[in-house]
Order: C-alpha cells, then sequence, then structure tokens
C-alpha cells in the first residue's frame, strides 16, 4: 500500500512538473512573440517617432533574451548604436518620412552617457537633409533635455517642468558596514597610483583629496561639454547658463519658456497643430508615426555591396574577465580569439573595436592587448571609446592606430591593484564557523587559517608593481609617448574625453561614425566598402536556458532590492575583483 501511495505521489509530481515547465514555456514564448517590433506599412508622410520605448545599448547584446523581464514577460527591445546611426541615415534619404519628433516616455531608454551625445550629434546631422526635428514631454529629466536641445523646437506641458541642475558624481562607501561584519579587506596599490579609487569604498569612509580632486575636474569637463552644447543650440549665454542653472530657475514650465529652454506650452493633442505648420499632411485628421525600433527593422543589411571589401566592427562591452565565454563580461581568451579571425580574415580591411569598458582581469587584458597588437601589425585598427573605457578599457586600446572618444567619455585611469578580502573573523564571529589544517611549506595555506604573511604580501606587491611598469611601457609606446610624460598623466587618474585629447590619450572626438570614416580612409576603400559586426554569441536551447537562470536570478534580486540593485550590482562587481587589476569603478551619468 505504501509502495502504491509513493508510487502516485511521485506519478503525480512529474505530471505537475511537466505541465508546469510546459506552461511556463508557453507564457514565454508568447511573452517574447508580443514583445518583437512588428512589421508596418510605410506611407509618405510618415514621422519617426523616438519615444525610447526601445534600449539603445553600446552593443549587440550575445544573450538571447536579452531585455525580458521574466517577472512580468514583458520585453524592452534592444537596438545598439550602430543600428540606430543606420537607421537614422536611411531616414534622412528616405521620402516616405518627413522628419523626427522627440517623445521620450518609453521604458527604455540610452545605456550610457556618451551615447545620448552620439545619438544627438546623429540628429544634428540628420537635420541637415532639411527635415525636422521637434521635441515634446511632460517632464524632462537632464539627459532628456540634453537629447532635445538638438531639436528645432522643443515642447513641454504647461504644467510640466525641466530637471537641470548639474552633474554630481557620489560615492557610497561601505567600510563602516564591512567593520559591522568583521570582513578585512587588503589593497595592494603603487605608490604612484594615487588616483586609483576603486579601493577607496573599502578603506575609507568618504573621499581622498586625489579623488575628489580628479572627480570634480571630471563632471566640471562633463558639464562644460553638455551645457555649452545646449548653449549653442538655443542660443543661451554660458554666463547666464550657470546663473540659471545654480539657481534652479528653469524648473517650472513658464520658466523653462521664458529663459528660452523651450519655445511653447502645449498639450500633446495639440502638437498636431506644429506637425501642420511643419508642412506635414494628415490621412483622417490622423498622423501617421513609425517608431524607431519599427523603422530600424526594415533597414537591412547592405547588400548591393555583398562582395566589396569590409570593415568589421568587433565590440569590446563590460567588465573585463578571465577565461572564455559569452554574456555581460568580455572574456579576455575568446575576444583574443575574434580578433585573431578578423586578422586572418582576408575581406576585412579595416577593423572598428568599439570599447565600452571600466577594465578588469589584468591578465585577461593583456591578453587581449597581445591579439591587437598582432591586429595592428596587418590592418588599420581605430578604437572607438563608448561611455567607458578605462583601466583595463585603455589597455585594450592602446594599441590602436587612432584613437577617438566621445567628449564625454571616461578613460584613462591607467593604474592598477590587488585587494583580497579576508572573510575568516565573519565566519567566525557571525556563524562560529573557524578554519584549520596543514601545510606543506610557509606559505602553502595561502589565505588559509591565518592572515597574510609578510612574504606574501611581498609576492603581491611585486606583481602589482610589475604589472603597473607593464602597462605605462605598453601606453608609451602605443602612444608614442616618452614614458615619463605617461608616468605623469598616469597613477590612476580618470579623464574625460576631451581632457583625454589634449594630454595625448587619444587622436580625436567623435563616435563610431568618425571611427568607421577614419577606417575607411587608412585602408584606402573610398566608396567600395561595408561595414560588418563581428558578433559571434552562444545558440540554441543551452544558450536560451543560461540566458533565463540569470534573468530569474537577477529579477529575484531585483525583487528584493527594489532601487538599490544597481547599487547591489557595483558592489559585486567589485569585490570580485581580487588579484591585479585593472579596474575603474567611476560612473558619471546624465539622468
Amino acid at each position: 500500500m505504501n509502495f502504491w501511495k509513493t508510487f502516485l505521489a511521485g506519478l503525480l509530481a512529474v505530471v505537475a512538473g511537466t505541465f508546469l515547465v510546459f506552461f511556463f514555456w508557453i507564457f514565454l514564448l508568447l511573452g517574447i512573440a508580443g514583445s518583437m517590433e512588428k512589421s508596418v506599412s510605410l506611407y509618405p508622410g510618415t514621422i519617426l517617432k523616438i519615444d525610447f520605448s526601445e534600449m539603445i545599448t553600446d552593443a549587440p547584446s550575445s544573450d538571447p533574451l536579452a531585455g525580458l523581464d521574466v517577472l512580468t514577460l514583458q520585453s524592452t527591445p534592444q537596438l545598439s548604436l550602430f543600428k540606430v546611426l543606420q537607421t537614422l541615415e536611411a531616414a534622412a534619404a528616405d521620402d516616405r518620412i518627413k522628419g523626427i519628433y522627440l517623445r521620450m516616455n518609453g521604458t527604455g531608454g540610452i545605456e550610457g552617457t556618451a551615447l545620448l551625445e552620439e545619438l544627438r550629434a546623429a540628429l544634428e546631422e540628420f537635420k541637415q537633409s532639411g527635415k525636422f526635428v521637434v521635441a515634446y514631454n511632460e517632464t524632462y529629466s537632464q539627459g532628456q533635455y540634453y537629447l532635445a536641445s538638438v531639436a528645432d523646437r522643443i515642447y513641454l506641458q504647461p504644467e510640466g517642468g525641466v530637471d537641470w541642475s548639474g552633474l554630481a558624481s557620489n560615492v557610497t562607501f561601505y567600510k563602516g558596514l564591512l567593520d559591522k561584519l568583521d570582513l578585512k579587506v587588503e589593497v595592494f596599490r603603487p605608490t604612484a597610483c594615487r588616483y586609483k579609487s576603486a579601493v577607496e569604498p573599502f578603506l575609507l569612509d568618504r573621499m581622498s583629496p586625489a579623488n575628489r580632486e580628479q572627480m570634480q575636474a571630471l563632471v566640471n569637463s562633463m558639464w562644460r561639454t553638455i551645457s555649452g552644447d545646449v548653449c549653442a543650440s538655443r542660443g543661451i549665454d554660458t554666463v547666464e547658463m550657470r546663473r540659471l542653472t545654480d539657481h534652479l530657475d528653469v524648473s517650472l514650465a513658464d520658466e523653462a519658456l521664458r529663459y528660452g529652454f523651450v519655445d511653447g506650452l502645449i498639450y500633446e493633442d495639440q502638437m498636431n497643430d506644429v506637425f501642420a505648420e511643419l508642412g506635414v499632411e494628415a490621412e483622417d485628421e490622423e498622423y501617421r508615426f513609425v517608431t524607431l525600433g519599427q523603422y530600424a527593422s526594415q533597414v537591412g543589411a547592405d547588400l548591393k555591396n555583398i562582395s566589396a571589401d569590409q570593415v568589421a566592427i568587433v565590440y569590446a562591452d563590460g567588465q573585463i574577465v578571465d577565461g572564455e565565454g559569452y554574456g555581460r563580461e568580455i572574456y579576455g581568451n575568446t575576444l583574443a580569439s575574434t580578433l585573431a579571425e578578423v586578422r586572418r580574415d582576408d575581406r576585412i580591411k579595416a577593423v572598428v573595436v568599439r570599447v565600452n569598458s571600466p577594465g578588469g582581469s589584468a591578465l585577461a587584458a593583456d591578453v587581449i592587448w597581445r591579439e591587437m597588437e598582432l591586429l595592428r601589425d596587418e590592418k588599420p585598427v581605430i578604437v572607438s571609446m563608448g561611455s567607458y573605457a578605462a583601466s583595463g578599457g585603455y589597455y585594450i586600446s592602446c594599441p590602436a592606430d587612432v584613437i577617438v572618444a566621445d567628449r564625454l567619455t571616461l578613460t584613462g585611469s591607467i593604474g592598477v591593484f590587488g585587494m583580497v578580502l579576508d572573510p575568516r573573523d565573519a565566519l567566525k564571529n557571525k556563524l562560529g564557523i573557524t578554519i584549520d589544517g596543514v601545510q606543506s611549506n610557509t606559505s602553502s595555506d595561502f589565505m588559509g587559517k591565518g592572515p597574510l604573511t609578510p612574504v606574501q604580501r611581498a609576492m603581491i606587491m611585486r606583481g602589482v608593481d610589475r604589472v603597473y611598469t607593464t602597462f605605462t611601457k605598453d601606453v608609451a609606446e602605443g602612444r608614442n609617448l616618452p614614458l615619463e610624460r605617461v608616468l605623469e598623466i598616469a597613477g590612476g587618474r580618470v579623464w574625460s574625453g576631451e581632457e583625454a585629447l589634449g594630454i595625448g590619450l587619444t587622436d580625436g572626438c567623435g563616435g563610431l561614425k568618425t571611427a568607421i570614416a577614419l577606417a575607411v580612409e587608412k585602408a584606402g576603400l573610398a566608396d567600395a566598402y561595408r561595414v560588418v559586426e563581428v558578433r559571434e554569441q552562444p545558440t540554441g536551447l543551452a544558450a536560451i536556458l543560461s540566458s533565463l537562470n540569470r534573468s530569474v536570478r537577477a529579477a529575484f534580486t531585483r525583487s528584493d532590492l527594489g532601487t538599490m540593485m544597481k547599487e547591489y550590482g557595483q558592489v559585486r562587481e567589485a569585490l570580485n575583483q581580487q588579484g591585479i587589476v585593472m579596474y575603474s569603478p567611476c560612473r558619471v551619468e546624465l539622468r
């Protein structure tokens, strides 16, 4: 009798589990299908609507479920920057597109401040076609207004407002928390790397003077770029702009209108009158719109030049880690293998490496650096820096023939450190767990049952000093700078893209399109070429299951932490930086 009870219970569990898994996959696939961009018919007089219903990313994602929220089965479509640039070029030449309507109220957005700068430049170029760009919102964040300021006309809801208060960068410190948990952190960094602030949150309770100096200079440089662009577009005096910003004088709608931040206060339905003034014809009193994602789906690859020579875009997007793999990180061996394949491909005549990375493993960065050197010996290599190309991200960039960065790029941070987390006291005092054992030699039990010995500390410090020496030497050779000059601008200091140009770390300010143009010029391709994106990513059921596992864990963590999720991610990323690393944690975002 007990056997049959057990058997039937097990059978019921299997059947129920099978049905649950079946229905889960049905709902998952329905969620994915429902989120896909639907095909639309395009008619003359259509307005391209950029509403941020998509997430604009620096690089195409290798995650087959990117943008999917597994808790709600809602998905935010993702568009890479290159796809967006292609789309806006196509729209400028498309007679059916009358202009662009910026209506930034979707659930997507832009990943990275430098992408705002590149999108803004692309909209400026679009206007050269003679077509209009207009913007409307109930409220504008600083990032939204920076983008909207390129428009011919900016409109605001009468009861809305503008967030315009300047740029800030805050650092969260965890020393007090670590002390409460009895967690100890030992840090090793060269004396010269006084600006290498990645370790400070675990050692201090406030910014060091050196870090405060570099961060103040950084936000000042970035804000000069942002406010300067707005002043130029809106015809506002720079002195007046500073006064308005300091006194928060454009926060209300009527104030924004009075000081020239917007051109009118209207409700959204009144935008129809604006479109009519701009010469757009309505169909049955309705205007035709196509979203950025919908229009991008109709912009295909350049097939007319299918046999032409190629310019390849290779992406280095994320934290640099050791080994092979795919995902949100740059795996050193995987990227090195990709660069080697590009080097051996005779169809590819020039390479643009898009770097968007705060760095990471020094060893993995060196593996990539070597392949960059080999690639440059055979083909023109242009590095295009995204929002971050710092520390290890700069190291893998320095061999390039030319480096271009956005003015809002965070770069440099030429420095290294080592960090060791000691959890023994936390395990003993908080959980009652102790560690003991035996060893064959004096230093066999590295970070085992006792603290680091002087011999072990000296060994780590030798490694840190060696990596810093290699880093600065390779930068000097790659950038054709005297080593003494590199040491002056190194020390772990972070620079804006605009500052980096003045000190020789980059060759020019510009975005991905600028880098592609330089690659074409260096390779002597004239007009007979095509641009290809090198995208290696996992496929099949295993890739989907792996992605789903990450998505589920992230979803439940986010559910528990809420708005602290981003902070948690940064702490986890930093604490993973044990060993010798080239890593810069700086984040300055225009919200």
